[in-house]
């Protein structure tokens, strides 16, 4: 599994296996139009325990066309009867608020960067010197949009949601080939919301072997719970829509979450973290290390005189563990005692006759 690093500014931030899980906060349309709310969003993904926001970089003429033929109308799910170019008017984030939101993020200390919909918004976010670049799972299918993606030389995050094995190697053999120096690749339903039986998230050790490369979850389901067993199936990155008000509607308000429900997603993924560890571990612990004296030893059974030769019933293996530890009662059997020992001593090799 490679190291991911992001050079963010003068600092460069590192994903990997030995890395703490990064938690992107996607703000895409939970702005509702409001520059202001959108700062408010940055600040709210900060205090949440975010480490990074993510942006949408297109406007709905970049990303589709205002026509009347019905392919362009939306059957079905939370846009039901609206036409694509009226929804991606709406979700957009305009590209002159870009700067005040990748300035308040890095004020803030959390990485800021974008998911680009045409080869002109890469253009716009390399003038803002975006770190990394998403690849959303609808563009897996676009390769001339990673080709220019991966032109920039820049980390690339990308989702999976419906594309096909062989759809994923082209992308990737595609970022790979175009100069990509780092991959991420993220498990994704592309339905919104998501159900939990749908995550599939067996996924993410796959796509590590299969590509080596960081694995991680864009996770559109309304708990925690399928973020934090991806982190414990290996995910690396977990990203997640953020809105200040579920109540308040937009776009994708419906299968965001509110600030103090991604504070609590990031408290219990970093809980899974602790709990996880870094590499296996056996023996006893710090936390253990009290208990050691509670496991079984062998203790002298019965008051027993000087020179009694230990049988069976003159030993008992029983807690705690201050005496000889059980594997030794063979070896203490049919040894002599080296002076009156009472009921309850802790057996030691010191009360034995040689």
């Amino acid at each position: 599994m490679t190291t991911f690093a992001v050079p963010d500014g003068p600092r460069s931030l590192t994903l990997g296996a030995d890395a703490p899980t990064w938690i992107v906060a996607e703000l895409s349309g939970n702005h509702n139009g409001s520059k202001a709310r959108a700062l408010e969003l940055v600040h709210a993904a900060k205090e949440a325990g975010a480490d990074a926001v993510k942006l949408q970089t297109y406007t709905a003429d970049t990303i589709t066309m205002d026509a009347p033929q019905a392919c362009f109308r939306i059957d079905g799910g939370p846009w039901h009867g609206r036409t694509l170019h009226d929804l991606y008017q709406e979700a957009s984030t305009p590209w002159d608020w870009h700067g005040d939101l990748f300035a308040a993020a890095r004020g803030l200390g959390l990485c800021c960067f974008s998911t680009p919909f045409d080869p002109t918004s890469v253009d716009f976010l390399e003038t803002l010197a975006c770190p990394l670049y998403k690849v959303a799972s609808f563009e897996v299918v676009d390769l001339p949009l990673q080709r220019r993606v991966a032109a920039t030389r820049k980390p690339v995050i990308m989702s999976t949601g419906m594309a096909s094995l062989d759809e994923i190697d082209t992308a990737v053999r595609t970022l790979r080939m175009g100069g990509c120096p780092a991959l991420a690749l993220l498990n994704c339903v592309s339905a919104y919301p998501a159900e939990p039986e749908t995550m599939h998230l067996a996924n993410i050790a796959a796509l590590s072997a299969r590509y080596g490369c960081l694995a991680g979850l864009s996770d559109h389901t309304l708990s925690a719970t399928a973020a934090i067993a991806a982190v414990a199936l290996g995910a690396r990155v977990i990203e997640k829509h953020l809105c200040l008000r579920r109540a308040d509607g937009g776009p994708d308000a419906g299968f965001s979450l509110e600030p103090g429900e991604f504070a609590s997603l990031v408290r219990a993924v970093r809980t899974a973290e602790a709990a996880i560890g870094r590499a296996p571990r056996f023996g006893a612990g710090q936390a253990e290390a009290g208990n050691v004296a509670f496991r079984k030893s062998l203790f002298i059974a019965r008051d027993l005189p000087a020179g009694q030769v230990l049988s069976a019933v003159d030993i008992r293996c029983i807690r705690p563990g201050h005496g000889l530890p059980p594997a030794d009662l063979e070896r203490v059997i049919g040894r002599r005692l080296r002076a009156d020992t009472a009921r309850g001593t802790p057996l030691a090799w010191d009360l034995l006759a040689e």
